[in-house]
Order: C-alpha cells, then structure tokens, then sequence
C-alpha cells in the first residue's frame, strides 16, 4: 500500500513525502500562512486535472495524434457546511488536429481518470488518532 506522510514543518506549512518527492503545502498570507506551496484544497484539485492530462495524453498517443500543446486547465469553487470543495470545471485542450471521430471518446476517457472516479465513487476513509509514544511522558 502507498505510504504518504505529511509532516508540519512551522505554522501552517506542511511537508508531504510522496514516493521520494516531497511536496510543500502552506496557505496563503492572508489565512495566517507564508504562501510557500499551494493549499491542499489547491493539490485535490491540481490532482484531478493532472489525471486528466495523462489519460488524454495517452488516449492521443494511442490514436496518433501528437499531443503537443495539450493543456488542462481548472477552476473551482467552494461550498459551506461542510466546507469542501463545492464544484470543479475542467476545461481540455486539444490539438487542433485531434478528429471529430475521436471527441467523445477522448472525453470519456477523461471522465474515467483514476482521480475523477475516486471522487464519483468515493473511496472509504478511516481516520484513528495516535499518540507520538516518544513525547507522552509517564505520570508523576
């Protein structure tokens, strides 16, 4: 099973240990942060658009159509109570030179990312609380 690990570093930056990578995630100056990596929220969201950059990536290769200048862009807005994110666009953008026969199952590829069917289908979360052993000291 992946193992990723996050780790705060001070206030409210974080470092993730993902697969010998490390990422930063921090919040904006304005919500208390030092805006030294991208929010979470702004991670979840980057992470769906970037599966959907893959899987059109390869759908392309696949069919022959050099994907130079494939771009996926994304915007989101939140929601209140919970707080979460409330709603994402995804906007792809092709070659020009992809065929009209190939659109919509390019698209449809898109929709079955890893990422965009985990949050259609979401996975069962567990959360546990535990306590650091190595700084709970005994009682008097």
């Amino acid at each position: 099973m992946p193992r990723i690990e996050v780790i705060r570093e001070a206030g409210v930056r974080f470092r993730a240990e993902v697969g010998g990578h490390a990422l930063v995630f921090d919040q904006p100056v304005a919500a208390g942060g030092g805006d030294a990596g991208p929010t979470p929220t702004d991670v979840f969201v980057a992470s769906l658009a970037g599966c959907v950059a893959y899987y059109v990536e390869r759908f392309l290769e696949r069919h022959g159509v050099a994907p130079d200048g494939l771009r996926v862009v994304s915007e989101f807005t939140m929601a209140q109570h919970p707080s979460r994110v409330g709603a994402i666009e995804i906007a792809i953008v092709v070659p020009a030179g992809v065929p009209e026969e190939l659109r919509a199952p390019l698209l449809a590829v898109a929709e079955h990312c890893t990422v965009h069917n985990s949050i259609v289908t979401p996975p069962t979360v567990r959360m546990d609380l535990v306590l650091d052993a190595a700084r709970v000291t005994s009682p008097a």
